[in-house]
């Protein structure tokens, strides 16, 4: 067996799942990929859900894999996307189906809570973005559908912290995603027990909130033996972008990341919590981050656009011809707001967005060049436009932007960023959410001293490139 000590992230998006193994190497973070599978929505009474057995199966196959080639992790963590949920019942079964958040189920749902408690004061409290398909919005709807579900409930896990329940018998909640539900008190960094009590949700069924590098477990006998090893479960960051922040490559606090995906998180680490009226009317969100830092971003529609026209064309194009096609439509100018609700979850998003430009009397996008165009100028308008809100919030000026995640490598986009923000632009690491996740148990394992080191180790480790204008 190898002597490299191995840290095994499960990294699950809306798209896919990968296991990434990573260990540490003359000074340097080495990743390895043994495992790769799809994820994706399937439509159960009438919802889009999550297939919680197809995921947990997967998990367990790309454990077995890491038997199979004999890198046996020492510990591992999984992180996934945030505010989606299971409800257990008393004997650890599920209650009802795991409803994903593209499912309209949320529609009026902040109605109701606001007459619960004023839009305002909710922000106060929490310092979350309100985005209609948070936890709490989710809940009440539950609530107001299928009431018996929450009666029954005995305790609320999110997507992650479920499949830790299945692979250790722990059930542990996490202080990162837990923010996303829009139930915790920005200033205490725990449940709001008391906005619960108005809300009419059960209290009982939230758990202590545990931070980053806290241990769940062994595995179960059973896991063990189906997998073929024993290792320590533990918690990363369990939302993917608490994870993906915490491997952007610099210590300065003079840069803004851009946390580049299916969706798109911009913004910057702050250490006291902006639950302003200013802020709220701004919608950034203070989510929670590592070892008691706050993310202060924006939420922005990202590459999921781009991902649903790819689909929708009837070439499959590689990248570079799909810059190319926009770079030749760069005379398109209209733009759509990349926010709107209508882009969440079209039957076509071409259909969509040509209906956009329609109704706000721009010219309708036609070919497949415009189609791409209108969504990469789209996007570089709102993350300019972000960039000057955070420095009108903050008053402070930013002069980098840290793209990370897949979408760092999107090179039309990055380069769109540059031209409109007029910052400078720093592109990678890819894998920074996998990264971010192996960061947290090597912490726990005390191969780096604090976050500071460990980051220097990430830029020491992996590619980051400034980004340069394209031209064809």
């Amino acid at each position: 067996m190898s002597e490299k000590k191995y840290y095994l992230a499960i990294d699950i998006g809306a798209s896919s799942g990968r296991h990434i193994l990573g260990w540490l190497e003359n000074g340097k973070i080495r990743l390895e990929e043994i495992y790769r599978f799809e994820n994706k929505l399937v439509k159960r009474n009438g919802h889009l859900c999550w297939d919680m057995d197809h995921l947990f199966h997967e998990v367990v196959a790309g454990m077995k894999e890491c038997k199979r080639l004999d890198r046996i992790p020492y510990s591992m963590g999984i992180d996934t996307w945030g505010v989606d949920f299971v409800l257990l019942d008393a004997g650890g079964s599920v209650l009802g189906n795991t409803v994903a958040y593209r499912d309209s189920r949320t529609q009026g749902m902040d109605e109701e809570v606001y007459k619960v408690i004023p839009e305002a004061e909710l922000y106060h409290r929490n310092g979350i973005q309100k985005q209609l398909f948070n936890s709490i919005y989710q809940l009440m709807a539950i609530k107001k559908e299928t009431p018996e579900v929450l009666e029954r409930a005995s305790r609320f896990l999110m997507v992650p912290e479920y499949l830790n329940y299945l692979l250790t018998g722990e059930q542990k909640n996490e202080y990162t995603n837990a923010t996303t539900a829009q139930l915790v008190n920005a200033e205490t960094q725990d449940w709001d027990y008391e906005l619960m009590k108005k809300l009419g949700i059960p209290t009982e069924i939230f758990g202590a909130l545990n931070m980053p590098k806290t241990v769940v477990g062994p595995l179960t006998e059973a896991i063990a033996a189906r997998v073929g090893f024993q290792t320590t479960v533990v918690l990363p960051a369990t939302h993917d972008t608490g994870s993906a922040v915490m491997a952007v490559p610099t210590t300065s606090d003079d840069s803004i990341y851009l946390s580049s995906g299916t969706w798109s998180l911009m913004g910057i680490e702050r250490l006291i919590p902006d639950c302003t009226e200013e802020s709220r009317k701004h919608n950034f969100t203070n989510e929670g981050g590592y070892h008691h830092r706050y993310r202060y971003l924006k939420n922005i529609m990202g590459l999921w656009m781009m991902q649903n026209l790819r689909r929708e064309f009837r070439h499959k194009y590689t990248f570079e011809e799909l810059y190319q096609l926009a770079y030749i439509a760069r005379y398109f100018t209209s733009t759509v707001n990349v926010n709107d609700s209508c882009f969440l979850a079209p039957d076509s998003m071409r259909q969509a967005l040509k209906a956009y430009c329609a109704r706000t009397n721009q010219e309708v996008p036609e070919t497949e060049g415009e189609l791409l165009y209108c969504v990469y100028r789209s996007l570089a308008k709102c993350y300019a436009e972000t960039v000057a809100e955070i420095e009108e919030v903050t008053g402070r000026n930013y002069d980098t932007i840290h793209v990370v995640g897949g979408g760092c490598q999107d090179k039309f986009l990055n380069n769109m960023l540059a031209k409109a923000t007029g910052k400078k632009v720093f592109a990678g690491p890819v894998e920074a959410t996998a990264i971010g996740n192996l960061m947290a148990q090597m912490l726990r394992d005390e191969v780096f001293a604090d976050l500071n080191e460990a980051r220097r180790a990430v830029a020491k480790s992996f590619d980051v490139k400034q980004v340069e204008e394209i031209k064809y």
